[in-house]
């Protein structure tokens, strides 16, 4: 599959690209026409730092930001979003603050949690909210949820990839969408057309990766 992947640029900074496999895929939720792998947007130093910035753009001279709460692998985008905050100038708001960079866990029911040691981090903060991808909504919400229960107060929600942004209830910031991908479709299992032409699935999308069949 890998042999038909492309780059997608990101218009305003084509240092920071996507990259992008065509086929059949599933999720827990939806048939996806694409597979679109960040890991080098979330683990490569200089691709990250980048990516941190274009992100920080919205909340540079506006938004008074305690904490950033970083979800599916985008710890290392977090920590130099919250050192672009920080940076000093006239219109930066977060100029000589302290911003921390955490991770919520999973119990037991697969709930999400902060540590005792970190809730102090969240009650009465103003809280970032830093995720890979928004297709459904659901871990957006689930976090939303968690920060709400721990007194946080959400400020922003950023993001480096959402299909179709505008249909969700919460406004986010985003780098990618899904019309900058040609072709990008996202089914309900039972609606998926490309099940219905006949077309196998290719893989099976899991956490930090896919599993071809």
């Amino acid at each position: 599959m890998n042999i038909n992947a492309f780059e997608i640029p990101l218009t305003k900074n084509p240092v920071i690209s996507m990259n992008v496999i065509p086929g059949h895929f599933a999720t827990n939720h939806f048939h996806l026409s694409h597979y679109l792998d960040l890991e080098n947007l979330k683990t490569n130093a200089m691709t990250a730092r980048n990516v941190a910035i274009e992100l920080a753009l919205p909340y540079l001279s506006t938004t008074l930001v305690d904490t950033i709460v970083c979800m599916e692998g985008t710890q290392v985008i977090g920590a130099y979003m919250a050192e672009e905050l920080m940076s000093e100038g006239t219109s930066i708001v977060n100029s000589g603050r302290e911003i921390h960079v955490i991770t919520p866990i999973s119990n037991i029911d697969k709930k999400l949690m902060f540590q005792s040691s970190m809730q102090s981090l969240i009650n009465n903060k103003n809280i970032i909210l830093l995720v890979s991808t928004i297709s459904s909504g659901t871990t957006v919400n689930n976090a939303l949820e968690c920060l709400s229960y721990y007194g946080g107060r959400t400020v922003g929600i950023s993001t480096l990839f959402s299909a179709n942004p505008d249909k969700y209830e919460f406004e986010f910031n985003t780098m990618f969408i899904n019309e900058d991908i040609p072709e990008y479709k996202v089914y309900i299992p039972g609606e998926c057309a490309m099940c219905n032409e006949g077309h196998k699935l290719d893989a099976i999308i899991i956490h930090d990766g896919y599993a071809e069949i």
